[in-house]
């Protein structure tokens, strides 16, 4: 039976309530020195926020290696009532330090992400419930095909959904064929991540054809110049008959970006971008994007 993995335990995909499917409670990562995300009262605090606000669960795509704090995060889902996604995965060679790559090359990627989504992570219990991988700008390199190969074939072992990271919203199709056509990752399997970064309808209803998931995050604080196209490409892609396949995200990255710290935060997803994609989807169609649709895209037969 199809279950939702979350830090507490699976759940059944209609409990996951109204999901922020894309986002991050905490990050570290080489290229943002001084911005991380590490704070646990300003993360329960958002929590509380987006709690408030309406919302039920959150998936954080942090993976691998980045600070995901995930003792932490069974704790801060237990004191706010959010359900949580937990990642494991690899992001971008970038983000991390020579050592700790050198040392994952020596030993299988894969065993590494199977035994974090079925055994659990460290000595936390806490399972993952997705795999969270990374493309290039428009293209991929050996750290891409490397990490998503490994990524496969943790899905094979498993069911579990690959959620990608696309670099400023490209490479979407470089991505899907490699995953879907030489990996044999089923496309409703794939979710890929920054569309709204890169506003090509064209390429959008191209992915979209495979059966993956198409994830609009937002809004950003280092990309919002796409940030008020998202509204017209979601749009675009439900009267091409793609409604059944997007998701909705906020993709908090830095402190700033937080809602107790200043910025939009989580609470925004609700609070604001849900009002406006009413305008140009109508009510129901939203309410599935933020309930159903996580739901059906993180819910997975475990073994």
């Amino acid at each position: 039976m199809n279950r939702v993995r979350t830090v507490l335990g699976d759940i059944p995909p209609g409990e996951l309530g109204v999901c922020d499917a894309h986002d991050h409670l905490f990050l570290r990562s080489a290229q943002s020195p001084g911005q991380e995300l590490d704070d646990v009262a300003a993360a329960r605090a958002e929590l509380a926020a987006f709690r408030a606000a309406g919302g039920a669960a959150v998936v954080q795509w942090t993976p691998y290696g980045m600070g995901r704090r995930t003792a932490e995060l069974a704790q801060l889902s237990r004191a706010t009532g959010v359900r949580l996604v937990c990642a494991t995965g690899l992001h971008q060679a970038a983000h991390y330090d020579a050592e700790l790559l050198g040392g994952l090359r020596g030993t299988g990627l894969a065993e590494l992400f199977v035994s974090e989504l079925t055994d659990g992570i460290g000595t936390t219990g806490v399972r993952a419930g997705l795999i969270k991988v990374a493309g290039g700008f428009h293209a991929l390199d050996a750290h891409a095909r490397w990490t998503m190969t490994a990524a496969a074939e943790a899905h094979h072992a498993t069911g579990a959904p690959i959620a990608v990271h696309l670099e400023l919203g490209t490479g979407a199709l470089d991505v899907l064929d490699l995953l879907c056509g030489e990996l044999g990752v089923p496309g409703e399997r794939v979710i890929l991540g920054h569309l709204n970064r890169s506003p090509d309808p064209v390429v959008q209803r191209q992915a979209a054809a495979s059966g993956c998931w198409l994830a609009f995050d937002g809004p950003s604080r280092a990309h919002h110049a796409t940030d008020w196209r998202m509204p017209e490409a979601v749009r675009a892609l439900a009267e091409a008959g793609f409604g059944d396949r997007l998701l909705l995200g906020g993709d908090t990255v830095v402190a700033g970006a937080r809602s107790v710290d200043g910025g939009p935060g989580m609470p925004y997803l609700l609070r604001r971008a849900r009002a406006r994609l009413r305008v140009e989807l109508g009510a129901e169609l939203v309410e599935r994007m933020l309930t159903e649709h996580p739901g059906r895209a993180f819910a997975v037969d475990w073994p």
